[in-house]
């Protein structure tokens, strides 16, 4: 092959340390644009940024040569002394993420499902939502680290 075709589309989810609320709706849109200013700065290319006061949903198309973990921690990083810096003295983030490869036929439905997240979380606990997406996704886990 002449060239090299791909489409890299990732659902990320990652928690505020000890899924502590905070993220507070006052600031909440300025670090979902901060977290989608920080991927187009490590080259990806922020798709849908979203989440609540414990955690965020990020979906995102990365390059060939772009390491998943090395983007989140980099993300995670980041965001943790910008929040920390500007709005809570507090913040950080939870150690581990969740991150999901994403069809492009399913882009527009993972899109729908990040903007919808709070009338979600309404009804749906995160410890719950986290459960079904592993194992939607066919993720292995053990109960005790969902927390």
């Amino acid at each position: 092959m002449g060239s090299t075709f791909y489409s890299l589309h990732y659902h990320i989810v990652f928690s505020t340390k000890d899924r502590r609320p905070f993220i507070r709706t006052q600031w909440r849109s300025r670090l979902h644009e901060y977290l989608g200013g920080s991927l187009r700065g490590l080259g990806a290319v922020p798709e849908a940024v979203g989440g609540v006061d414990d955690h965020v949903h990020l979906l995102a198309s990365l390059k060939t040569t772009d390491a998943p973990a090395d983007l989140v921690r980099e993300l995670k990083k980041a965001s943790s002394l910008w929040a920390a810096t500007n709005h809570e003295q507090k913040f950080s983030w939870q150690e581990g993420y969740a991150i999901f490869s994403t069809s492009w036929s399913h882009l527009p439905a993972v899109r729908r499902y990040i903007a919808d997240q709070e009338a979600h979380h309404r009804k749906v606990p995160f410890a719950d939502e986290l459960r079904r997406l592993l194992e939607k996704n066919g993720v292995k886990f053990e109960e005790k680290y969902l927390l």
